[in-house]
């Protein structure tokens, strides 16, 4: 028996091992293709790729090895029910569980390996990569601006829809958020076009724009000049900018001074970062009740303006058919009016507060979920590993193949299955529709009834399903039918 269980897991390693050196080449070169616009152009040496690669490979871990886990069981119990070795086995009374066991050992060993290495080697990998990719964005202003979003290159955040022509310097719906003296943001640019033209080298950056508006916030200290003057507009067809780049190139790609981001966060710190989100959440919710509960609503036509009811009045009084009785009306009616309008804007403002309001605290329990997410992923790892396994080496006793055909198609149709159901798990528990909990496990809870299933089955030497029980069932309706007709 101890010479069976180690030929068992010699030859189950083995396809383990390759399967996952393979699974994970196909994967880096992907990597290398997805990212080949940021290394294009800054003339990166080869160790800086390397590191580039090596630092986002623990990223892939959590979805090539279930993988290569679930593909290398169905693979080498295949191949023994083909090679007529599980009959060997079970004419020496050996039952498919017996065969398991070494490999149950094996892979509890892996679930709990699989903790420590997404709460070590995952969150440190994801340091280095993301430091290392925002110090590259910052060695070519040009390559360093990514369509859709916000770059900071110099004194200016620029925003474009989209980059085409020689090397992509000509731009499209440009928007731009340019740096007052005081670090604050006061002037927006947008222009329909616009062009990246390098005028001295690595030194100043020239943007040409073209059929735009140039929006300048005036800065006063004065409230009153504030709502008179809040903001001046200017249309052009041509304007030319000059970025500063003096300091922009002197990187150190080194340089490790992001550490924020919750994907860097081992369970330790997840569990105290998500505590304190919590705390900061309920105080702002309790602050922000409190302050709308004493907000009043002003319907008090006593509070009316002095200056509106002489309005009034002069209204009134030059009418065409001036009388007390028409002047005591109008009076009234105007007063009730500016009450009435009062109110209405009073309560326009205070329904545009509460829908700012609702998307803050959206933004503020999505960064929450996303926390939690996170730290149950840290334990989702090892359960996946194991019962993948356990359907795989079931659907490799009941199928008896183990050649890299029909093995592999069921195996990648199972795992994208249970890939993309984690993953509307996730999206879902990330908007607040289910608890971050049920949308990390969700996955796992599916997989589990399963593996059982298809262990009985391959125990039992039947099909993974009941043909008997389908044809049974297939009668039943036949005889209904029947019946009604």
């Amino acid at each position: 028996m101890k010479i069976l269980n180690l030929y068992i897991l010699k030859s189950y390693t083995t396809r383990l091992i390759s399967v996952f050196v393979v699974l994970m080449l196909i994967f880096i070169i992907q990597t290398f293709w997805l990212f080949i616009d940021e290394f294009a152009g800054k003339g990166l040496d080869t160790e800086t790729i390397l590191k580039f690669l090596i630092y986002y490979t623990p990223k892939l871990f959590p979805l090539v090895f279930p993988l290569s886990v679930l593909l290398s069981s169905i693979m080498t119990y295949g191949s023994f029910a083909e090679n007529n070795e599980f009959t060997a086995m079970k004419s020496s009374g050996i039952s498919l569980q017996k065969s398991m066991r070494l490999l149950i050992v094996f892979h509890l060993i892996l679930g709990v390996s699989s903790y420590f290495f997404s709460n070590y080697i995952i969150p440190l990998g994801e340091f280095k990569y993301y430091n290392l990719r925002r110090n590259l964005a910052k060695l070519k202003p040009a390559l360093a601006i990514t369509e859709g979003v916000f770059n900071e290159i110099g004194q200016i955040n620029i925003k474009v829809s989209k980059k085409f022509g020689e090397d992509n310097r000509f731009l499209e719906d440009v928007i731009i958020h340019e740096k007052s003296p005081d670090n604050k943001n006061r002037v927006v640019i947008k222009a329909k076009n616009g062009e990246l033209v390098s005028a001295s080298i690595n030194q100043e950056l020239k943007l040409i724009l073209f059929n735009g508006n140039r929006y300048e916030e005036i800065y006063t200290k004065k409230p009153e000049e504030k709502l008179r003057y809040k903001h001046a507009k200017v249309s052009f067809e041509k304007y030319i900018m000059n970025v500063d780049l003096s300091n922009f190139n002197n990187v150190d790609l080194a340089e490790e001074k992001y550490t924020s981001t919750y994907k860097m966060q081992k369970v330790n710190e997840l569990y105290a970062s998500i505590d304190s989100l919590e705390k900061k959440f309920t105080k702002s919710k309790v602050t922000y009740a409190d302050n709308l509960i004493k907000t009043r609503i002003n319907i008090n036509p006593k509070l009316v303006d002095l200056d509106q009811k002489k309005s009034a009045k002069v209204s009134s009084i030059y009418c065409e058919n001036p009388n007390p009785l028409t002047f005591i009306v109008d009076t009234l009616y105007n007063q009730h009016i500016l009450t009435l309008n009062r109110a209405s804007n009073n309560i326009k403002t205070i329904i545009r507060n509460l829908e700012s309001k609702k998307r803050v605290f959206f933004s503020n329990q999505k960064i929450i979920n996303l926390h939690k997410t996170t730290l149950n992923d840290r334990y989702t790892l090892g359960f996946s590993i194991f019962f993948l396994f356990i359907i795989g080496a079931s659907l490799g006793a009941i199928i008896r193949k183990g050649g890299l055909g029909f093995p592999i198609v069921l195996a990648v149709l199972i795992f994208l299955t249970y890939h993309y159901i984690g993953l509307f798990g996730k999206n879902a528990a990330e908007d607040n529709t289910i608890s971050p909990i049920a949308g990390s496990w969700i996955s796992v809870i599916i997989i589990i009834p399963f593996a059982i299933y298809l262990v009985n089955r391959a125990t039992n030497d039947r099909g993974i399903t009941n043909y008997k029980f389908i044809i049974s069932l297939s009668d039943i309706f036949e005889k209904i039918k029947k019946k009604a007709r």
